[in-house]
């Protein structure tokens, strides 16, 4: 084998224990763990959309109260 040869499959043997990290050999990968913290993410953001619809309907709601109390 030459020392080109031997170079390249110590490359090839890094670049495989990469890929392993990344997608994970027969656990869970770094790309999962992404994915499950977008999805964290995603959902938070749903709830806080929610939160912030409902605090909306609120003050609409109390606004609607004080203009019809002035107008009185």
């Amino acid at each position: 084998m030459t020392e080109f040869e031997a170079q390249v499959l110590a490359d090839l043997s890094v670049l495989k224990h990469q890929m392993a990290a990344l997608y994970g050999d027969g656990e869970t990968g770094r790309i999962a763990a992404i994915e499950r913290r977008v999805s964290a993410h995603e959902q938070d953001f749903q709830r806080a959309k929610g939160f912030l619809l409902a605090a909306a309907g609120v003050f609409t709601a109390i606004q609607m109260v004080i203009e019809f109390l002035q107008h009185r």
